[in-house]
């Protein structure tokens, strides 16, 4: 494997699946780092370097859902959950604990490595800033440092969460649908990830202290999607 291969943690109990998705990763150029309790990985992420975690939800010791948490409490690394639960109550939970995106099982390991990629791609690849910075009021986002700061004080965005503020304040005032979002945030196109977007949008608002009902960023256009406004006499740095 060379030098710069991208460095998966998977956490996966089940060890046919396990060894499959390894191999499937394997083949595709990832180092992969497999282990099968929630334990086990909260001690293998400690030591550092991953670039991308894929996690099942049930998970003996640790369950997944407290092994994201503990990640995402210092870590905005892409996350891709492993759920044997198809109900969209529980892969929407997973995403609101701070999960990138989500795979139900049975699933296939070339869509998991197509997701992976994808995810990779975002996380290092977005699109080239036109501007080193946007200032939105309170709100400045810094593009060239990867950083968002509110009122001075910089917020812990996942990846997800930052490509979509990101995406939507681009252009103050366009709407943009959930589907246009689900390809630009997510990066691909599969059937039902519109929800997986408003749970970011619900994330995200959250951490911009953003009001739904009386929003000051990002609004929904009811039967649309969302648009980002400017504050009043907010000035775009751009």
């Amino acid at each position: 494997m060379s030098g710069s291969a991208h460095k998966v943690l998977l956490v996966e109990d089940e060890r046919t699946i396990r060894e499959a998705v390894e191999a499937y990763l394997e083949r595709d150029g990832f180092w992969v780092k497999s282990v099968g309790d929630g334990y086990a990985a909260l001690e293998a992420f400690a030591k550092g370097g991953f670039d991308l975690v894929v996690l099942d939800l049930m998970l003996p010791k640790v369950p997944g859902e407290e092994v994201c948490r503990r990640i995402r409490d210092h870590s905005d690394v892409p996350i891709i959950m492993l759920t044997a639960k198809g109900s969209e109550e529980e892969r929407v939970r997973g995403l609101e604990i701070g999960a990138d995106d989500y795979l139900v099982k049975p699933f296939s390991p070339r869509e998991l490595v197509a997701r992976v990629r994808a995810l990779l791609r975002r996380a290092k690849a977005d699109e080239a800033p036109q501007r080193d910075r946007a200032d939105f009021g309170p709100l400045e986002i810094d593009l060239a440092g990867h950083r968002v700061r509110l009122g001075g004080v910089e917020l812990d965005l996942t990846a997800s969460e930052y490509k979509l503020l990101v995406t939507l304040s681009r252009y103050p005032g366009r709407v943009y649908s959930r589907m246009e979002l689900v390809e630009k945030v997510l990066g691909y196109d599969f059937e039902g990830y519109e929800r997986a977007i408003d749970s970011h949008v619900k994330n995200l608002r959250a951490k911009l202290d953003d009001d739904p009902k009386e929003p000051t960023f990002i609004h929904t256009v009811f039967g649309v999607g969302y648009r980002f406004d400017a504050p009043p006499h907010a000035e775009d740095a751009g």
